[in-house]
């Protein structure tokens, strides 16, 4: 009789949810990877100039952890899809902070009509590669969104509903610093108007008050201090 192959499901996420291992990333040694699902990691009004989006929020993983590639596309998807809807396509910039580079490996049972369904294999077997994976420490940042501020209590609510498509515990946090930038919002306030900070796309450009004096660098730091 023949013998009828069926497609495995893929494996829950607490298969491969925890740093057991060293980092195993796709090198000379190690090919045959498949590509990561997540491809996108910028979405959204993503050229807004830095000055329109003042607003940004993070979601904070709060374990130390590994998040598939297939979870980080599926979070991206829903966030997209949720602020699309209530900002519209231009009211937001979702950034996805995490790569996957770590390649997860399965061990394939033969899962065939006919089978011997007792026979449950190696234990600890060196499998084949099977999908990406991002290693996520405590404190870091999975996904940033910046939008303008009326358009806070929707940013909250995407990423809200970003998180239940990863395991573990993530927290939501509002940030004081200007967008996607390192400045607090008053010292950008300060900066663009006193001129040392430049704005450069979606982030801006410092511009000391030492080195060589040019057109574009000419400005003296006024410290009220």
């Amino acid at each position: 009789f023949a013998l009828h192959s069926i497609k495995m499901g893929r494996r829950p996420a607490r298969c491969v949810r925890f740093q057991k291992n060293k980092p195993y990333i796709k090198s000379r040694f190690c090919r045959g990877v498949p590509d990561s699902k997540i491809r996108i990691y910028d979405c959204g009004a993503k050229k807004t100039n830095v000055d329109v989006f003042p607003f940004v929020a993070h979601l904070v993983s709060d374990e130390k952890e590994q998040l598939t590639a297939c979870a980080l596309e599926a979070a991206r998807v829903a966030c997209n899809k949720y602020l699309v809807k209530n900002t519209g396509k231009e009211g937001y910039h979702i950034r996805t902070r995490a790569h996957p580079f770590h390649v997860i490996r399965q061990n394939k049972m033969l899962s065939c009509a006919g089978a011997d369904r007792l026979s449950s294999g190696m234990r600890h077997s060196f499998g084949k590669p099977m999908e990406m994976a991002a290693r996520i420490s405590i404190g870091q940042i999975i996904v940033s969104v910046r939008s303008k501020d009326n358009n806070a209590h929707h940013v909250i609510e995407a990423l809200r509903r970003a998180k239940f498509k990863f395991p573990g515990r993530q927290k939501i946090m509002k940030s004081n610093k200007w967008g996607f930038t390192k400045f607090d919002r008053e010292e950008y306030v300060k900066g663009r108007k006193e001129g040392w900070i430049r704005p450069d796309g979606c982030s801006v450009k410092y511009i000391a008050e030492h080195g060589p004096i040019s057109e574009k660098n000419h400005v003296t730091h006024n410290s009220s201090e």
